[in-house]
């Protein structure tokens, strides 16, 4: 009971849950996550573009960058066995939502406006107890500004909210001009949560045979302070649930987003090297530190840390960059070699 949580309005026995990734392609999977005690899972991504390979005129601002989501499908196994089509992807998640008892979360990534909202409406129709909109759009286009960005990205958010009658995630892009404002605008056009943050995959020169090639490099613990941060300082600042997403490793990482105010703690990287019984880890090394700090609830923990509570809320804006310099020791003596 102790790690019960509410997320999305959904009540979750853990605020542990998978992020999109290969691992939720199979129910086996999920039916395992649900074992280890996940307390919802995010299914992989349903990209509509790589469905629609002969799609109309696609929108460039909402397509751009496809290949850079953190589940993006060039970084995994070939798209012969990842993503094939809406059917399949339908198939998956209304067999998962029968066969669980824990919330199937879908996640879509679309390329048209009517996309969007038709594939939305099918994956709420199939079983999906919320679903969660990825939206990343590399802005190359030197007339575009970010406003316009923007207006784009909540006019999505806005024709699904329209549409379904489940609840909304909107997983954003650490690279926004102003992330609290656009934050507090995606809680206007109807998002229930913000999911912090798309972590995206850049591309290597191969200097043998100058060739562009994606690289996978999975998170760590240090991934984790840039959503720690932007959490921290949210908290108690929007009207929607905040999800935590890159660099949960273990369950000092979850702990901390959690008292930074995340209602729940993602993971992907952890469970694809170390396998789904690292929830099972977490989940039981969390419960024990509980006990031992004597905290009740996640209720209790939660935005324990964030802005509105620490004694020093300036510490997550100052830039603290001397400090921060200064602090670096590669020995005792404090001398910085």
């Amino acid at each position: 009971m102790k790690l019960n949580t509410n997320y999305l309005g959904l009540n979750l026995r853990t605020p542990l849950v998978p992020s999109a990734s290969p691992l939720s392609e199979s129910v086996d999977n999920i039916r395992t996550m649900e074992d280890y005690g996940a307390g919802a899972v995010v299914m992989y991504s349903l990209f509509e573009e790589q469905i629609e390979h002969e799609s109309h005129e696609l929108d460039h601002y909402l397509t751009a960058g496809t290949n850079s989501f953190a589940e993006s499908l060039s970084f995994f196994p070939e798209m012969d066995s990842f993503v094939t089509g809406p059917d399949e992807y339908l198939e998956t998640l209304s067999k998962a939502a029968r066969s669980v008892d824990i919330p199937i979360i879908a996640s879509l990534n679309g390329a048209s406006p009517g996309g969007w909202t038709d594939y939305a409406l099918k994956m709420e129709e199939a079983g999906a107890a919320a679903i969660e909109l990825n939206l990343y759009y590399i802005p190359t286009d030197t007339s575009v500004s970010a406003a316009q960005i923007e207006a784009r990205y909540l006019a999505v958010v806005k024709l699904v909210r329209e549409t379904v009658h489940i609840p909304v995630a909107v997983k954003i892009s650490p690279y926004l001009t102003a992330t609290a404002h656009f934050a507090q605008e995606l809680c206007k056009v109807g998002a229930s949560g913000i999911v912090l943050f798309n972590r995206f995959y850049q591309p290597d020169i191969n200097i043998h045979s100058l060739q562009v090639e994606p690289r996978l490099h999975l998170s760590n613990s240090d991934d984790l302070r840039l959503p720690l941060r932007w959490i921290a300082m949210l908290y108690g600042q929007v009207p929607a649930d905040l999800a935590l997403t890159s660099g949960v490793h273990n369950y000092e990482d979850a702990i901390k987003g959690l008292m930074a105010g995340a209602s729940v703690t993602m993971m992907a990287s952890e469970l694809l090297k170390n396998g789904l019984v690292r929830i099972q880890d977490i989940r039981e090394a969390m419960n024990q530190w509980l006990d031992e700090h004597e905290y009740e609830s996640v209720e209790q923990l939660q935005g324990s840390m964030s802005q509105l509570h620490v004694g020093d809320p300036a510490a997550f804006e100052r830039a603290n960059y001397m400090k921060v310099l200064k602090s670096w020791r590669d020995d005792p003596t404090g001398v910085i070699l």
